[in-house]
């Protein structure tokens, strides 16, 4: 029999639309609920399994008036409430005990699944990386991000410092994609510095941090410092507005965000996420460990992250490796063993164990219909996909979640520049462009990477120290790997990971938590009046 935490409020193994979940808003340290509700479709057979809150109205101005309570100088900073350090910390040791329960861990096993299909490696994965992270920032290591610096001043008694002071009142808006990982990583940053946030999450994943909220208060934590909405998009943004928060982190689709930094003045930080591309160099070995790198990168997670791989810039030399004269297709080694080695492993996905599923924010004819405008373009190739995924369990999925078979469609360099717009437009699915290119048109990569206008990950496949940093000199995606073993998916607690710009968020580290949610503030303090003063004349 499964173990249900005494924390929680949600049955995963049981929800259904005979037993309904509803879902509460958080705010001012009280779950309520709204006069308006709607109700969630399960994305896998279309039972209504969650009722949700839709906030709107005069509802909203509560969420407002709570945020607007927090003062700019946050609710601590280092020189008020420093105690608020030592509690956070004491509130993430007890969290990351929780979190290695087994009875926890199957329980957000079990949630991410239902609201977001993944395969249960790809939920576990959310789990431990926010647990490690969570370790990470236990005991003092909360207070240590807060160190501050001085500097000697110009005379007795004066001195400068430097602290990391909190925003104050701030807004955080995550995606449904990762629905523990990202938000729980980018809230907790956000509490540490001494700020109070009002939390959006996507409404169809938004009930597996309603949870990660009661762990947290059955952990400790003061009820009142997040404050929980559910509601639209369109909603959050007139909340926005009207709660006028100093920060909002926004995690989600480009153009949503350059939307939000306009309507906010600029007072916004971005995980946004692109068109992500890998370059595989020259120097061609280890195709199998290469082959597999690729398709975790494309079609993990059903193509469904921020750093999927949407580009493989693939140099000449794999496709005339172990090329056959005379074959037809992919199969019979047209292009080479890696691209053969690819196709074969794509072909392992399975509905069942969910390595492939449905797409939360498609349709099945949006994504075929992006597959045709490609395909008609010249010299464009199939390689493998550009099908509805067929399975009888997707016999109930809801119409508006696409169900497509991994896709890869091969374009010439001229012709994926020529019609850039379109090679580049992002599909939030497993669905890959793949570009050949050779020495000669290695610039041709550099030139795309200058016209890309979101760059958060990147890979430079290859052992030729020459041609990795040749590569890593003349683009600029924020996280990017490089190596045999480089890869473009993958966020994990122990680097730093975010896009490159001015108004990029980052997640993770010591130094992302700074950079997001806190700022440089300087006291100088001259303390030591003269003993003797000769008032000089005025300037």
């Amino acid at each position: 029999m499964t173990i249900i935490p005494s924390w929680a409020t949600f049955d995963p193994f049981t929800a259904s639309g005979e037993n309904p979940h509803t879902l509460l808003n958080l705010v001012g340290g009280e779950w309520t609920s709204t006069e308006k509700t709607a109700t969630l479709l399960d994305p896998m057979n279309g039972d209504e399994f969650i009722i949700y809150p839709r906030t709107e109205g005069k509802e909203l101005t509560v969420f407002a008036k709570s945020l607007q309570k927090c003062p700019k100088s946050g609710l601590h900073n280092p020189l008020k409430n420093p105690e608020k350090y030592v509690m956070w910390g004491k509130v993430t040791r007890k969290l990351a005990e929780e979190m290695h329960k087994p009875e926890v861990v199957e329980f957000f096993i079990k949630t991410i699944q239902r609201v977001c299909p993944k395969h249960r490696g790809q939920a576990l994965g959310e789990i431990t990386v926010s647990r490690t992270f969570l370790e990470n920032f236990s005991g003092d290591n909360v207070r240590f991000l807060a160190r501050s610096f001085g500097n000697p001043g110009d005379r007795f008694g004066q001195q400068s410092q430097g602290y990391r002071w909190p925003h104050g009142p701030c807004a955080l808006v995550s995606p449904f994609n990762f629905p523990l990982e990202i938000p729980v990583l980018q809230l907790m940053g956000a509490l540490y510095m001494g700020n109070k946030v009002l939390m959006k999450c996507a409404t169809t994943t938004a009930v597996v941090m309603e949870q990660f909220l009661h762990l947290m208060h059955f952990c400790g934590a003061p009820k009142d410092a997040v404050d929980f909405v559910n509601c639209g998009g369109r909603t959050m943004e007139h909340l926005l507005v009207e709660a006028k928060p100093a920060l909002t982190q926004f995690t989600g689709s480009s153009g949503v965000a350059e939307q939000l930094i306009g309507t906010l003045k600029g007072r916004v930080k971005v995980e946004d996420a692109g068109f992500d591309f890998k370059i595989l160099g020259p120097d061609v070995k280890d195709t199998g460990y290469v082959a597999w790198q690729c398709d975790q990168d494309a079609y993990a997670l059903s193509g469904q992250k921020c750093s999927a791989q949407s580009c493989l810039f693939i140099h000449e030399n794999w496709l005339k490796h172990g090329a056959v004269s005379g074959a037809k297709d992919v199969k019979d080694g047209k292009f080479g063993d890696l691209l053969k080695q690819m196709d074969a492993i794509k072909s392992e996905r399975n509905v069942k164990d969910l390595s492939i599923g449905p797409l939360l924010s498609h349709t099945t004819e949006d994504v075929l219909g992006h597959a045709k405008a490609l395909l008609d373009l010249p010299g464009a190739e199939l390689l493998w996909g550009a099908k509805k995924l067929e399975d009888p369990l997707l016999a109930h999925v809801p119409a508006k979640y696409a169900c497509v078979e991994p896709t890869a469609i091969m374009v010439p360099m001229d012709v994926f520049h020529e019609n850039f717009a379109l090679c580049t437009r992002e599909i939030f699915g497993p669905f890959q462009v793949v570009v050949p290119f050779s020495d000669a048109t290695l610039t041709r990569i550099f030139d795309a990477s200058e016209k890309m206008t979101a760059h958060l990950t990147q890979a430079v496949v290859s052992d030729d120290p020459r041609f990795i940093t040749t590569c890593l000199a003349h683009t600029i995606n924020g996280t990017t790997y490089a190596g045999r073993r480089a890869r473009t998916t993958g966020a994990p607690q122990n680097h730093h990971f975010g896009p490159a710009g001015a108004v990029a968020a980052s997640i993770g580290t010591y130094e992302a938590i700074r950079y997001v949610w806190s700022y440089h503030r300087e006291i100088v303090y001259d303390v030591v009046a003269p003993l003797e003063f000769h008032r000089p004349p005025p300037e």
